[in-house]
């Protein structure tokens, strides 16, 4: 008799045990189809256990909250970028009377003295522009969703493009340019985010190098590689580690630069699921950019 009820008692565990087995198994794929498929359906359970519905309440509950969150995360980016756009226009419209002002004064009888400060005023105008256009573009990439165009892109040629087109500002700086690496390296990628990265890069070049940059492209396993490497002014303490954080300066003066254009390339590298590092010396500064290779696979898949 005592074994039969211990029996039944087995019986029914396993039973019980299989059924809470079987909740979760549910409970799990409930919630694997909100994560993959973005549906907000609420997770429920048909077994009756009150600790088991107390679980299923309080993760509804957690996914509630999370979407609320979700949400007003989405209303506060707006807010946040059109306050971006408000600030760059607001910025811009007096900038553009400066350049106008001074245009004029530039048609007026002035002499050597009065010439050479036009076009100092001149020269930090542009400056400011260029700050201007690279903080609004910095605020968009971290708030908007990248609106990204997979292509075939010969990364040799546009580094090459982008290169020649900065020739005349290499010479005015007394900068020599070496292209290393010449090979065709065809990388799978948007293109326009490509231009940008390396518009960047060549900036920070400009900005920093001393003597010579040195430009080199070429393939490392499945990645596409372009190496930037110049030497620097020996008093300007650059960390490797801190490089690519916003508003990072190794110009303890903060003349130099804000720090945003190579945050900026690390967004969009990551964008296109490549990685981008530095190395630095006493005396130089190497910047490697790894983006994924073309290849016919990827070709086909976007299509």
């Amino acid at each position: 008799m005592l074994i039969g009820v211990l029996i039944i008692i087995i019986i029914l565990l396993i039973v019980y045990i299989l059924l809470l087995k079987g909740q979760f198994r549910s409970i799990n794929r409930q919630l694997s189809r909100r994560l993959n498929k973005h549906t907000r359906q609420p997770v429920n359970v048909q077994m009756i256990d009150h600790q088991l519905d107390e679980l299923v309440i309080n993760i509804n509950n957690c996914l509630k909250a999370e979407e609320t969150l979700r949400l007003a995360g989405i209303r506060e980016e707006k807010k946040f970028r059109d306050l971006i756009a408000n600030i760059s226009h607001d910025l811009r419209t007096p900038l553009t009377a400066i350049n106008g002002y001074l245009q004029m004064l530039d048609n007026t009888q002035l002499n050597k003295e009065q010439q050479r400060k036009i076009m100092v005023a001149r020269k930090y105008a542009g400056e400011l522009e260029q700050l201007i256009a690279r903080f609004f573009e910095y605020s968009y990439l971290v708030t908007a969703e990248p609106q990204l165009t997979q292509e075939r892109v010969n990364l040799t040629n546009q580094v090459t493009e982008y290169l020649a087109e900065m020739v005349p500002a290499f010479e005015e700086r007394q900068l020599k340019l070496q292209l290393v690496e010449a090979k065709p390296v065809i990388v799978w990628g948007d293109k326009e985010s490509i231009k940008r990265i390396l518009q960047n890069l060549i900036r920070n070049c400009l900005q920093h190098a001393i003597d010579y940059i040195s430009v080199s492209c070429y393939e490392e396993r499945d990645y596409a590689v372009v190496a930037f490497k110049n030497p620097v002014d020996k008093d300007l303490e650059l960390e490797a580690d801190n490089l690519f954080e916003r508003f990072y300066t190794g110009d303890k003066a903060r003349e130099r630069s804000t720090g945003l254009g190579l945050s900026i390339v690390k967004l969009l590298v990551t964008q296109l699921g490549g990685t981008v590092h530095a190395n630095t010396g006493k005396g130089w500064l190497e910047i490697h950019v790894k983006l994924p290779l073309y290849t016919e696979d990827k070709d086909t898949s976007g299509r």
